[in-house]
């Protein structure tokens, strides 16, 4: 950051009175910036015993699969974020959505909540995200084209609960 959102004056990078790590500060209006952790959330769309996913038409990862996940928005809760990913990148609805996993990325201020889905009937349709959406049987998930270790971590889980039942909440730290 390089000037202030609020009166556009230079900010510089210190340590604010009575705060404990450093932040953006204006220069001039002394508003201080505060950067926080970007939620990303998403689910595990099920059909019967079939999961779907998305093959990224986006960068980072073009190509390769992912889970339906992206950034929370404004004035959004994180089931309606979810679902709304569903439907952009897969054209899926979902439902019954169940908090599954939260997934902490630290080194790179991330936050991925992730819900168990149920889907409705397809037709399912690539968004403008992807490439093209298929549903996999646990056996056939493409583990070396998953995108990101936040959806391999979170498709381990899935199994992992999968075979031993019932489904649990999960809490995860993922090294970047």
């Amino acid at each position: 950051m390089n000037y202030c959102s609020d009166c556009g004056a230079s900010v510089s990078l210190r340590i604010p009175s009575g705060d404990d790590r450093p932040r953006f500060v204006c220069e001039r209006c002394g508003t201080v910036h505060y950067e926080n952790p970007k939620m990303v959330v998403g689910c595990i769309p099920r059909w019967r015993d079939r999961i779907l996913l998305c093959r990224r038409a986006i960068e980072p990862r073009y190509g390769h699969w992912t889970l339906p996940a992206g950034y929370l928005e404004n004035q959004e809760t994180v089931q309606q974020g979810a679902a709304r990913e569903a439907l952009e990148e897969a054209g899926a609805v979902v439902r019954d959505l169940q908090p599954f996993a939260i997934l902490n990325i630290a080194s790179i201020s991330q936050v991925y909540f992730m819900f168990l889905a149920e889907l409705e009937d397809g037709p399912w349709v690539p968004g403008k995200e992807s490439l093209e959406v298929r549903l996999f049987e646990s056996h056939a998930i493409p583990w070396r084209e998953l995108a990101f270790s936040s959806i391999s971590k979170t498709l381990e889980l899935y199994l992992e609960d999968l075979g031993r039942g019932p489904f649990s909440f999960h809490i995860a730290d993922i090294q970047a």
